[in-house]
């Protein structure tokens, strides 16, 4: 496997050297003369069979290397949605090696692509750089800013239910940073369209539900007037599981952190919490728990 790789790696670096020499002579004034756009669309291609070949050979930094010369030539050459598809393709070249490389080739490609109006392939390339920014470089700030854009272009180009998708990420991220207002907007934003919707409505009681989780970490009143708005908004709501164990959650008022936990543990027995779920609960439950040693 190695010896296969050395040689793959020696074939990439000939026709680099060969791309190379195809470039100079068409910056030449002969070149420049005769044949040098040819010239430039023979580099080019040698550069793209250079970085299969590195990827072939498992070396990511210098196949997207070479992704981007032929990219960068593509683009004098004018052929913009070529050279999209290599800045966006050496993402997962990159990716693997240097994740803030796959960062630069994104946008590059979403400049191109917002330069020829095709805003729904610039939203996922958006949603691409949310995803290296989660798990990789892990900056969530970073990558809720890219959820947001994605969610722009595609309400531009009425995607509604892909624009919802990124706001949801927007809105986990936000209630996870404490941003709880934020939160509670794209969640009742999303609900309020999901309920009208035959083929959505069912996920709407669980956007009304978390809506109304973030309430209660921020105010017991406003959480029991917003889960009444929900019921009146949403009547399927008011026989949910969600809402039972909301209104199980007015224990609150009472500072039991006993019945608290029954309520939730018998929530879990049926339908599994997720770890937002679960990280809100304890939240809420932190501060019966503080609010039970003010009274002692």
């Amino acid at each position: 496997m190695a010896a296969m790789a050395a040689e793959k790696e020696a074939e990439a670096q000939r026709l680099l050297s060969e791309a190379e020499r195809k470039v100079r002579g068409a910056q030449s004034f002969l070149g420049g003369l005769f044949g040098g756009s040819s010239r430039l669309e023979e580099a080019c291609e040698c550069y793209t069979r250079a970085a299969n070949l590195f990827k072939m050979a498992k070396n990511w930094s210098q196949a997207g290397a070479a992704f981007s010369r032929a990219a960068q030539l593509q683009l004098q050459l004018q052929s913009k949605h070529d050279a999209a598809t290599n800045f966006g393709g050496r993402r997962q070249r990159f990716k693997k090696a240097d994740p803030q490389e796959a960062v630069t080739c994104l946008l590059r490609a979403i400049e191109i692509y917002t330069d020829m109006g095709r805003f729904t392939i610039a939203a996922k390339h958006h949603i691409s750089i949310a995803e290296i920014y989660e798990s990789d470089l892990l900056d969530i700030e970073k990558a809720v800013a890219h959820y947001e854009q994605a969610a722009d272009y595609y309400r531009g180009e009425e995607s509604t239910s892909s624009a919802n998708k990124c706001l949801l990420k927007v809105a986990a991220y936000a209630a996870q940073l404490e941003q709880f207002p934020r939160a509670i907007d794209i969640y009742e934003q999303v609900g309020s369209v999901a309920m009208d919707s035959p083929l959505l409505k069912y996920s709407a009681k669980e956007h009304f539900f978390r809506a109304a989780l973030c309430h209660f970490c921020i105010d017991m009143l406003n959480a029991k007037l917003a889960v009444q708005r929900y019921e009146e908004m949403f009547p399927a709501f008011s026989d949910c599981r969600e809402c039972k164990l909301l209104k199980l959650l007015e224990a609150h008022e009472e500072q039991n952190v006993d019945a608290f936990t029954d309520a939730v543990k018998e929530f879990d027995s049926i339908s599994r919490l997720d770890q937002w779920l679960t990280s809100l609960l304890l939240r809420i439950k932190r501060s019966i728990q503080g609010e039970e040693q003010d009274l002692r």
